[in-house]
């Protein structure tokens, strides 16, 4: 490649120590916006910005031809307790680059705004490129990727840029949490009164650990239901409890809507079951799609992801890939390889150039 390639990647490095430096929790990333808005502004692209998130048209975009959205996030978790770095300081060592959200997905972002300035200028280009640095991944918050998109031109498929070793997340199971509650009714314990609705909730509980959803993904597997808390709010020894509530945390593959999922529970428990929210739906693209056959051309691997990130809220093809490892994601002292952030850059570029349409 280029040497201008090169220039790409040093810039692309330098960046991703800035935005290090900056805390950019989910609902608070102005900071990170503005520097990610400067920065392209430096480079000489018109640059739209809507609350958080931050997005670019290539210059010669076209309406008549079919357009490639690039995204990735800029907020990140807060650092845990097991850091023994700064995590608001960029140290590298060992060719490895240090710091919160380096790696989820700071590495992703970097790597992909790289990629649209490499093709920004380019006349006579097969497709349209949109680049969007959004907000609130982390939390799947109303005012990152979901917003952003009403205010876009219509996108064809896109590039999600996750930590994913730089293979092909072709699927990603859905997330949806359920708040139940058994009713009872309540009594003197001593007087063996009322309904004990922890006993109904047991009951309820004991199905959801044994029950199988029939159809089970190659890419994804089963459909995973975990209860994840149980509490009454009565704390009185003596007092039968008339509500139990309990949580269940749902992981669905693609192979099911969220409603199929929910009414099944509901006709087989007694308990009320009530979603938080159906936003979060398992996503697939086709292993035939133009954006899957170029990756596999590039020798990459296809397979589904146990994890959740913002393609679950796009109505369109979406691949998620990007360079760093998902196993670092959260993680004390968190870090990603230089070399990744590079040959992330060049395959993103690589892949582009083999799609065809």
């Amino acid at each position: 490649m280029t040497s201008d390639l090169h220039i790409l990647q040093d810039d692309a490095i330098q960046l991703l120590k800035e935005l290090i430096k900056i805390s950019s929790f989910s609902k608070e990333e102005d900071t990170t916006a503005l520097l990610i808005e400067t920065f392209l502004k430096a480079s000489q692209v018109e640059v739209f910005r809507d609350k958080n998130n931050v997005w670019a048209k290539n210059k010669y975009f076209d309406e008549s031809k079919s357009t490639i959205l690039l995204n990735s996030h800029h907020d990140t978790v807060k650092p845990n307790k097991g850091y023994t770095l700064n995590p608001f300081s960029p140290v590298e060592k060992d060719g490895k680059l240090f710091g919160l959200g380096s790696n989820d997905a700071g590495g992703c972002l970097v790597s992909l705004i790289a990629t649209f300035l490499y093709y920004y200028d380019k006349a006579n280009l097969k497709y349209n490129f949109i680049l969007a640095a959004t907000a609130e991944e982390e939390i799947s918050g109303k005012d990152g990727v979901e917003s952003l998109l009403l205010h876009l031109p219509a996108i064809d498929f896109a590039i999600v840029g996750e930590p994913t070793q730089l293979n092909l997340a072709v699927a990603e199971r859905g997330l949806m949490v359920l708040d139940c509650i058994a009713h009872g009714k309540a009594g003197h314990a001593a007087r063996n009164e009322g309904e004990n609705a922890i006993y109904k909730a047991m009951k309820d509980i004991e199905w959801l650990e044994a029950y199988r959803f029939e159809k089970v993904s190659d890419l994804l597997g089963e459909v995973k239901l975990n209860v994840t808390s149980i509490e009454t709010e009565n704390k009185a020894h003596n007092v039968v409890p008339a509500e139990c509530r309990f949580v269940v945390d749902v992981r669905v593959n693609e192979l099911y809507s969220m409603d199929e999922v929910v009414q099944t529970i509901k006709s087989n428990i007694t308990s009320e079951v009530k979603p938080r929210s159906t936003r979060l739906r398992s996503t697939s693209i086709a292993i035939d799609h133009p954006l899957v056959e170029a990756g596999i051309k590039l020798g990459k691997t296809y397979y589904g992801s146990p994890t959740t990130s913002d393609k679950a809220l796009m109505n369109f093809p979406a691949l998620k890939m990007g360079p760093g490892d998902s196993a670092r994601s959260h993680t004390a002292d968190e870090f990603i390889f230089i070399d990744e952030i590079k040959q992330g850059i060049e395959t993103y570029i690589q892949l582009l150039n083999q799609v065809v349409l």
